[in-house]
């Protein structure tokens, strides 16, 4: 059985599955999905509950020998698997196939894993989850669809907020979703639920923005300039390091150089896109980047992040944020200082 985040406490009220799988790279919604199934299986009488960790090395035998105990009991247990990796790998899959199969009575095997891959989803493991179980896959949230996920979780604390208010609250905690939940509990209490307009986000929350290196290259890529100014500046203030950032823009930049010489070359969008790896969502961002500049100029942008590079590790003089950012907006399409002459 599939299940979408938001399906899964309606399906909680009615009955308690033996297995669950919840996957996913979104931390605020994975924990959300898998504490919800916690709290189903302790109302359900399971009040014993035993966490085993799948990483390298692990052996699937203690798994397996717990299913076969727990039956020696009288009292419900949880059985929680965490394999972040969400590869269980030949005896792994073995385990878990055999467990889906027949599961033990009065219990219930809560599995959190990382990001499914679709050969993941093609594999035995899984589809034995999905008939005996629940599979439940969350999403990051992307920043189009932030300000309606925040709107719904006011309205379900009793709040009715204006667009301002929400356009602030979603420009304040992009990104973070943990931050938002926390920043939408406080307004809550301070105003008691009912209308909340802008004036009373922009007293109650704290900029808590919490922005990614991938994130900003997609958004520079995509010539949104200011954009990408600010989560240049959350990354800082959050105290990533220069020397990241930079990894993320000269790879991204030598693929730029790859793909455009390639595409100068006549060779075909979708073989190009291909090699370099390029999905669907960032199709978009990159093709925008592509039509902005010629080869030669992303070849001139790698050298430059060459010499940012120097500046970074100390070899040169200047300040590695301030040319971060000029970097960050040329790529965008919008530097702060043009050639003249």
């Amino acid at each position: 059985m599939r299940l979408r985040p938001e399906q899964l406490s309606g399906h909680l009220a009615r009955q308690l599955l033996p297995v669950y799988l919840v996957s996913g790279d979104e931390p605020f919604q994975l924990e959300e999905a898998s504490g919800a199934v916690r709290a189903a299986a302790r109302a359900a009488g399971h009040t014993s509950r035993e966490v085993f960790w799948a990483e390298s090395g692990f052996d699937w035998q203690r798994l397996a020998q717990a299913a076969d105990s727990l039956s020696l009991f009288a009292e419900r247990r949880l059985v929680e698997l965490r394999l972040p990796s969400a590869k269980p790998g030949t005896e792994g899959s073995r385990t878990l196939a055999e467990w889906c199969a027949n599961p033990p009575p009065d219990t219930v095997l809560l599995i959190i894993a990382g990001k499914l891959e679709k050969a993941q989803q093609n594999a035995k493991w899984f589809k034995a989850i999905d008939a005996a179980g629940a599979v439940i896959q969350v999403w990051p949230v992307e920043a189009a669809a932030l300000p309606n996920w925040i709107e719904q979780r006011m309205r379900s604390r009793g709040m009715a907020p204006t667009p301002e208010a929400v356009a602030l609250l979603a420009d304040r905690v992009e990104g973070n979703l943990l931050a938002a939940d926390q920043e939408l509990e406080k307004l809550r209490l301070l105003t008691g639920g009912g209308p909340v307009d802008a004036d009373q986000v922009a007293a109650a929350v704290s900029d808590s923005a919490r922005y990614d290196v991938f994130g900003l290259v997609d958004t520079a890529l995509a010539g949104d300039a200011a954009r990408a100014a600010r989560m240049l500046h959350g990354l800082r203030a959050e105290g990533v390091a220069a020397n990241l950032v930079l990894w993320a823009l000269m790879r991204e930049l030598r693929a730029l150089a790859g793909m455009s010489r390639a595409l100068a070359e006549d060779q075909p969008q979708a073989a190009v896109f291909r090699a370099h790896r390029i999905w669907d969502k960032r199709k978009g961002p990159v093709q925008a980047a592509l039509r902005r500049y010629p080869a030669r100029r992303w070849q001139g942008l790698l050298w430059q992040a060459g010499e940012i590079e120097r500046i970074v590790k100390g070899q040169a003089p200047g300040s590695p944020w301030a040319e971060l950012l000029q970097l960050t907006l040329k790529i965008a399409g919008r530097p702060l200082f043009r050639a003249t002459g």
